[in-house]
């Protein structure tokens, strides 16, 4: 790589401003910055990438004695440590601090994720259970549906008891609850959750009463002979967009204030928590919505003045969310099955009879894991 693409300055042993003539562009970079992210065998893992030092190791008054361009690399000598490092150039711009102020509207998204209606209409995001479970391109295009979705369905897959678990070993791990490792949606005596009879349920998020929340939950239907009973989705985050876009206080105040959940389905059980029905980043970003009627408990978090909006906001957000235009719905035969991302996307289920039958198996697992494979997968097939 020609050194005269690249013109570095020193500023004062504190700064380094590297330009690149060719993407016309610079990034500067402090030397305390430069030296908590050190590339080196000393500073980092070469097995893992792991951090070896903790920031009390780096004397205090680090500075950058000298930098220059060799090749791909950016020299940097390190003072009083008598170190030098070589950073990857490409590596530094594509981790630059050095821009402008994030231009993020409080609750935007990330630009992997895609927000849908009811205009969705059949073009859903699925795949064949065997190619998924196969072929691991098909894989990467199924996580990746879920990445930007919320949502994806496995179509023609084996009804079996515990087929369900197939499909999480495929990208991460079993989240164990109360409810096992995996629960049954079917009609009973006496439930310990109204999921267990033949009622409908309105769109909500699972689990909110739990700290940490699962985050992704997987269902899986084994029979369905029973009149009724088709499941719905709806983008939570969708949903809070409109709200924000109607009304910004009442956006605000669902965003500002925690509501709080709780479950006591058995005598050895008692959850609770607490988190705003949507959940912001510290730069406003749209990161999580927790709604569920049926677990919540008598909120204390929102001030007096503000508990009329709270209120009005709640149903205005029910209201969106039970819009059928939002919905989308559909019919689960045995073999077929669902993931949601439990942070962002509600499901719903209609009524169904007593007539037939109906058995769906569920199982929670965790996103990290599910965005870990993908981001491994994307090295080979992006």
């Amino acid at each position: 790589m020609s050194e005269t693409r690249y013109q570095v300055i020193c500023e004062g042993g504190q700064v380094v401003a590297v330009t690149d003539h060719e993407q016309a562009q610079t990034a500067r970079f402090h030397a305390i910055w430069l030296r908590d992210n050190a590339p080196d065998a000393d500073t980092r893992s070469p097995s893992n990438g792991q951090r070896l030092i903790a920031i009390a190791d780096i004397p205090q008054d680090i500075a950058v004695g000298s930098a220059r361009v060799d090749d791909s690399n950016l020299i940097v000598d390190f003072m009083p440590e008598a170190r030098s490092v070589a950073f990857d150039l490409a590596w530094l711009f594509a981790n630059r601090y050095d821009t402008a102020p994030p231009t993020c509207q409080r609750g935007d998204v990330d630009d992997q994720t895609l927000l849908w209606d009811s205009g969705l209409g059949d073009d859903l995001p699925q795949a064949d259970f065997s190619a998924v479970m196969s072929d691991d391109a098909a894989l990467y295009r199924w996580l990746g549906d879920v990445v930007r979705f919320g949502f994806a369905f496995l179509s023609d897959g084996p009804v079996e008891d515990g087929a369900l678990f197939r499909i999480i070993d495929r990208f991460g791990y079993v989240r164990e609850t109360n409810y096992g490792r995996h629960f049954e949606v079917r009609s009973q005596v006496n439930p310990t959750n109204l999921a267990y009879t033949g009622l409908g349920l309105q769109a909500h998020t699972d689990n909110p009463y739990r700290d940490p929340l699962p985050t992704l939950q997987i269902l899986y239907c084994l029979e369905s002979s029973a009149s009724g009973g088709d499941n719905m989705v709806v983008d939570g985050f969708a949903a809070a967009q409109r709200l924000r876009d109607e009304n910004t206080d009442m956006f605000d105040v669902l965003a500002d204030h925690c509501a709080r959940f709780t479950y006591e389905g058995s005598a050895d059980v008692s959850l609770t928590a607490r988190r705003p029905l949507i959940q912001l980043a510290p730069d406003g970003q749209l990161v999580g919505v927790s709604f569920n009627n049926r677990s919540a408990a008598a909120t204390t978090d929102v001030p007096f003045d503000k508990m009329p909006l709270f209120y009005q906001a709640i149903r205005r957000f029910a209201g969106i969310i039970d819009d059928p235009s939002m919905e989308v719905a559909f019919r689960l035969n045995p073999g077929d099955s669902f993931i949601v991302d439990n942070t962002r996307v509600l499901h719903a289920r209609k009524a169904f009879s007593g007539s037939g039958s109906r058995w769906l198996q569920g199982a929670y697992a965790d996103r990290d894991s599910l965005q870990s494979r993908h981001r491994v997968l994307a090295k080979q097939f992006a």
